[in-house]
């Protein structure tokens, strides 16, 4: 049991205590306006003399900068406070939200314009993200089913937030979209606000921003199971889970039009739903082998989005992978953050995602000019391959297939290490 800072709270041992109830919101709340910026990004580009590229250069944009500096958001994250830093990166994205809104109301925006305010948004992810792994095993005994419970939630925006716009965009504009993002952000901030459960964290204060880097650093590498997971998952951004999404969805929305498009990737989101309450009640003995078949079920969507399958075909497989990636992501998410202690959750979160990301983008800018090339098929067929050699090498790995989950603590309070900012 780890010790009382001085003066410190014990974290209640209720799942929905006040506290995480505010959490819950701010974290769904976001969610909710960032499920609607690619089907606004797909619809302000995709129509437009930059087309499909344009539409890869565009997530690109927004995912590159997010994967670069969240490093250092996670030394931010432990060295200030993962609450405090994660409001002045809400105020920052609504700021850059609103000013991407009034650039689309104005006519059409010049490229450039878009790339620059979707990498400010990107770098202002950067500095929300480590603060959320950090923040759940703080304000809940049970980390699992606090991740399942949010990942149900949050992956409900994914069928929200798509029909939202799908709707929005039918009688109204991308930027009707882009506004309501930018509310989301407002109330997130006010959310986290409002928790109280906030004094600094401890920390040693003689050590220096390179010190907590390199500290972060060997706590990742000590972990085989987890770099391990991460060269995977660089393979994975660049050649399967990369390319489909700016292929598959510009695919979609050409062949079936922007309501439906809208729709079918909702399905995407239901099957995240349902995902997650899997996540809630099923305990593996080994979290990482048995979220590797979830991850497998990804691969649907490239698959059946090249063969040319009907929608509502198309529409079920979004659902498998939706089931898929939320019970991968519960399990991974849940390793982690069981698994390394929470003085240095911020930083070791933060490379993991950073190297989870960092070649995402990289997937998302060629997918556009190769696809042109080869055509949207042939790409869509080599990322769901690509995949598939992907889940083969997680199952090969000793560390990652071994590794067993902690069961939760049953114990009435469990003490905060430190307590949040």
């Amino acid at each position: 049991m780890r010790e009382l800072p001085p003066g410190g709270q014990r974290v209640d041992a209720r799942l929905w205590n006040p506290d995480f109830r505010r959490f819950f919101v701010a974290r769904t709340t976001s969610l909710f306006g960032d499920q609607m910026l690619p089907i606004a990004i797909t619809a302000a580009l995709v129509h437009t003399r930059y087309g499909m590229s344009g539409v890869g250069y565009a997530l690109a944009a927004h995912i590159a900068p997010f994967a670069i500096l969240l490093i250092f958001g996670g030394v931010l994250s432990d060295r200030i406070g993962a609450r405090r830093l994660m409001i002045v990166s809400d105020a920052a994205r609504l700021v850059f939200q609103a000013a991407l809104t009034a650039l689309l109301l104005f006519g059409e925006p010049r490229l450039w314009q878009m790339l620059v305010l979707l990498a400010l948004l990107g770098a202002g992810g950067a500095t929300f993200q480590p603060g959320v792994a950090s923040m759940i095993p703080r304000l809940a005994t049970d980390v699992q089913r606090a991740n399942a419970v949010l990942r149900v939630a949050e992956s409900s925006t994914v069928v929200i937030g798509p029909s939202v716009a799908g709707l929005l965009l039918v009688f109204l504009s991308p930027a009707a979209v882009m506004a309501v993002d930018a509310v989301t952000y407002a109330i997130s901030g006010v959310c986290l606000y409002l928790i109280r459960t906030n004094p600094v964290p401890r920390r040693d204060v003689s050590s220096s921003f390179r010190g907590d880097l390199v500290t972060g650093w060997r706590e990742f590498r000590s972990r085989t199971w987890l770099w391990g997971v991460i060269v995977v998952f660089m393979f994975w951004q660049v050649t399967a889970s990369g390319p489909t999404l700016p292929v598959a969805y510009s695919t979609i929305a050409l062949r079936h039009g922007e309501a439906v498009f809208g729709l079918i990737i909702s399905a995407f989101g239901v099957g995240n739903v349902l995902g997650g309450f899997v996540a809630i009640r099923f305990r593996p003995r080994h979290p990482l082998r048995t979220g590797t078949f979830g991850l497998a079920l990804f691969l649907l969507l490239p698959f059946g989005t090249g063969l040319g399958v009907p929608a509502a075909v198309l529409a079920v497989f979004c659902l498998a992978a939706g089931a898929g990636m939320a019970f991968w992501g519960v399990m991974f998410h849940t390793s982690v953050q069981t698994h390394v202690p929470l003085e240095v959750l911020g930083r070791v979160h933060a490379f993991d995602a950073a190297g989870s990301l960092v070649m995402k983008p990289v997937g998302q800018a060629v997918s556009g000019p190769v696809s042109l090339v080869l055509g949207a098929a042939p790409v869509l067929f080599v990322a769901t391959g690509a995949g598939v050699v992907a889940c083969a090498l997680l199952f090969l790995v000793p560390a990652i297939r071994n590794l067993e989950g902690k069961v939760p603590a049953s114990s009435g309070e469990r003490p905060a290490s430190h307590l949040l900012t």
